[in-house]
This record gives C-alpha cells, sequence and structure tokens, in this order.
C-alpha cells in the first residue's frame, strides 16, 4: 500500500516539480545569453547556437518527465470508494494501534 501511495506522490508533485526547475533553468539560461550577447555582440551567433543547444535539452527534460509521468500514471489502480474507505480504515487502525 505504501507504494501505492508513493506512486501517486510521485506523479502527482514530480512532474509539476520538474516542470518548474526546468522553466526556471531555461529562464535563467534565456538571462545569461542574452546578457553575455549585449557585453559581446560580436560573439552572438556562437553563445546563440550554445544557448539554443542548452534549451533544447531542458526541453528533453521536460518532455522525458511527462513520458516517465504518463507511464508511472498507467501503474497506479482504479479503486472503487468502498476500497478506499476499507483502505483509510486500516490505515487509521494501524496508526491507533
Amino acid at each position: 500500500m505504501i507504494y501505492l501511495a508513493t506512486l501517486a506522490l510521485a506523479v502527482g508533485f514530480g512532474l509539476p516539480i520538474a516542470v518548474l526547475a526546468a522553466a526556471a533553468a531555461q529562464g535563467k539560461a534565456i538571462a545569461q545569453g542574452l546578457e553575455s550577447m549585449a557585453r559581446q555582440p560580436e560573439s552572438a551567433s556562437g553563445l546563440q547556437t550554445a544557448m539554443l543547444i542548452g534549451l533544447a535539452f531542458i526541453e528533453l527534460f521536460i518532455l522525458l518527465s511527462f513520458v516517465l509521468g504518463f507511464l508511472l500514471l498507467g501503474k497506479l489502480p482504479t479503486i472503487s470508494a468502498t476500497q478506499a474507505v476499507e483502505m483509510a480504515q486500516a490505515v487509521v487502525d494501524t496508526v491507533a494501534h
């Protein structure tokens, strides 16, 4: 049962955290790239190429997170309301004793 709870948390929280981290990384990469281009305009083409390759790798991280999230989502079992109540009662009984 703890496996299913961990799996549900991974699907529910793991994907948004990965996307937020990647979005912050993309924003920082763009900001640093533009700052570098402003300092040395003659090296803008090389910096732009490196920045776009880096952004592609960060975007790949996001896409892999989506794929992993959907794969994990498929592993979650579907349960009825009565099964959920029974599982919750078992947890309450375990904690109470």
